[in-house]
């Protein structure tokens, strides 16, 4: 019955859609429409013994315009674009510190905790978008698949209670939320921006775009660094 792999894409649509109406419901940050749907399709592909390959196969179509969704990003950031203009300067110095305080502690965590200079490579990537970390592991002497797999923790947490530490910081600026969020959890958190608030998803998408060009020129000149601290 399971041979074919028509039944994949049907299967992820129903299983997502259902999830997100049933977080909407209950309007609990823990119901993440991806975490739901990750906790019910890789039990099911265990218990029944179908492959990653194979799944993937049959929905890749949604892999597939992953690209054009983050490029759409683009226009909440062009109807925000006179309020980037006035804060361009702040906006750029955040996300400065933010990508540098994300690659230091991972990495460092990583490395206290005993991890190989190729884990720590895999971890520091951690709070950019996928095809940016896997790139940027790549070229330091990491995993691909480890930075994508801590690429997707991280975002999953930052969706699931990103907003809620916000709350209770009492971080009310919709810029500031925004930029928080896309900062520490790249395209999940700036996912879950867009649907709470349009604003806050302009400056999350900001956020992804400015920390993925500064982890790409600057995790190759710090990852060194950091080793040498630990050696």
């Amino acid at each position: 019955m399971l041979e074919n792999i028509w039944w994949s894409l049907p299967l992820t649509l129903a299983v997502f859609f259902g999830a997100r109406k049933l977080a909407a419901k209950l309007k609990s940050p823990l119901l993440n429409p991806l975490l739901v749907s990750m906790v019910i399709i890789i039990p099911f592909l265990v218990a029944t013994g179908i492959s990653y390959e194979r799944y993937f196969a049959g929905s890749k179509i949604l892999n597939d315009l992953l690209q054009p969704a983050v490029v759409a990003l683009a226009f909440p950031l062009y109807e925000q674009l006179h309020q980037i203009r006035a804060r361009w300067k702040s906006i750029i110095t955040i996300c400065f510190i933010g990508s540098m305080v994300a690659m230091i502690t991972g990495t460092s965590v990583a490395l206290l905790m005993g991890a190989s200079p190729e884990i720590a490579a895999s971890v520091l990537p951690k709070s950019v978008t996928t095809p940016i970390a896997m790139a940027v592991g790549g070229s330091i002497g990491g995993i691909p698949a480890i930075s994508a797999v801590c690429v997707i923790f991280v975002g999953i947490l930052g969706a699931v209670f990103g907003h809620s530490l916000l709350n209770l910081m009492r971080i009310r600026t919709k810029a500031s939320r925004g930029l928080a969020m896309g900062t520490a959890s790249h395209a999940l958190g700036t996912a879950r921006c867009a649907e709470l608030d349009y604003q806050e998803g302009a400056f999350s998408s900001l956020a992804l775009v400015i920390c993925g060009i500064i982890t790409s020129l600057i995790a190759p000149f710090l990852f060194p660094l950091i080793l040498t601290v630990f050696g």
